[in-house]
């Protein structure tokens, strides 16, 4: 019977974008077998000082090495770290200035490795930092809640997300999952995952603000919770989003979650929509969150 491969036990603690953070053991943030893909999930702060840390390196191990052998470089100071340095630094970037140049055959042949290093750094960051900026981005607006209200006389979840491009979305497809705590007849504890289905989940075209309606009815999963036990089973939203960007010519997407705290219930969006003195259509994205108490209603069970 074959063993299981061998796993460090690191303890990796994960920001994910939902604001659902987790840990992993046995897996590591810093996956250096990976490195393509550790190099486009960095954060921009770590991508940008591991470059430069790199190119201190190369600079770095070239210059000692030019220092290994005195008399290499020609107009150098014998010994003296910060010409190597320069030499090196203007070596890695195929620029020569004339003053200082490899002066025997060790000369070249390092100097000569140095450039083929440096072409082959400048292809790769170069390659790294296209795909970086390449990488489309959905730029969708959430609400700060989720509010449940009546709509047509039955309790519903509403979730109101805008467009912040100022383009056009178009094929735009929305999912929406309950994340549930449950326990089993067994005692065992486990999370799972429901979808709530929306009354509509996919729209032609998106060019302001969209609200998202799930019916509380007798066939949805929040059916058996009121706002207490909402809370108690910590149900956290899981909202997901793909459209088509006209002006990117690609397929973006976002993902949003919301906490149980999140959930508002007796509360209603207020309108983002409006109409200018000459009749244009106007989305104010600034008022995307604003929520008020519904009226005459007092709070809102979530059982119809």
């Amino acid at each position: 019977m074959a063993k299981p491969p061998h796993t460090a036990r690191a303890t990796h603690i994960i920001q994910s974008p939902t604001g659902l953070d987790f840990s992993k053991i046995g897996v590591t943030r810093f996956d250096l077998s990976d490195p393509y893909h550790l190099a486009l999930t960095a954060r921009w702060p770590t991508f940008i000082a591991a470059i430069l840390c790199f190119y201190g390196l190369i600079t770095s191990a070239f210059a000692l090495l030019y220092l290994a052998l005195p008399g290499s470089i020609s107009n150098a100071r014998p010994g003296a770290f910060p010409d190597a340095l320069f030499f090196s630094i203007e070596t890695l970037a195929t620029v020569g200035y004339g003053e200082m140049a490899p002066a025997d055959l060790y000369g070249h042949l390092v100097s000569s490795a140095e450039i083929v290093c440096g072409m082959a750094f400048t292809a790769i960051m170069t390659g790294l930092l296209f795909v970086r900026f390449s990488k489309p981005k959905a730029r969708i607006v959430y609400a700060d809640n989720a509010v449940i209200t009546r709509h047509n006389g039955v309790p519903t979840l509403m979730l109101r997300i805008g467009n912040g491009r100022a383009t056009l979305l178009a094929d735009v497809k929305v999912g929406l999952n309950a994340l549930v705590r449950e326990t089993s007849r067994e005692g065992h504890g486990i999370r799972r995952v429901q979808e709530l289905h929306l009354v509509r989940a996919a729209l032609p075209l998106f060019p302001l603000t969209l609200i998202l309606m799930h019916v509380i009815d007798e066939h949805s999963p929040l059916a058996a919770f009121d706002h207490e036990s909402l809370m108690a089973a910590d149900i956290r939203l899981l909202l997901t989003v793909e459209a088509r960007d006209p002006g990117l010519g690609a397929i973006v997407y976002d993902l949003k979650s919301y906490a149980p705290a999140d959930i508002l219930p007796g509360m209603h969006f207020v309108d983002t929509i409006s109409q200018d003195d000459e009749g244009h259509i106007v989305g104010d994205l600034t008022r995307i969150s604003l929520i008020a108490p519904d009226e005459g209603e007092g709070e809102v069970a979530l059982q119809p």
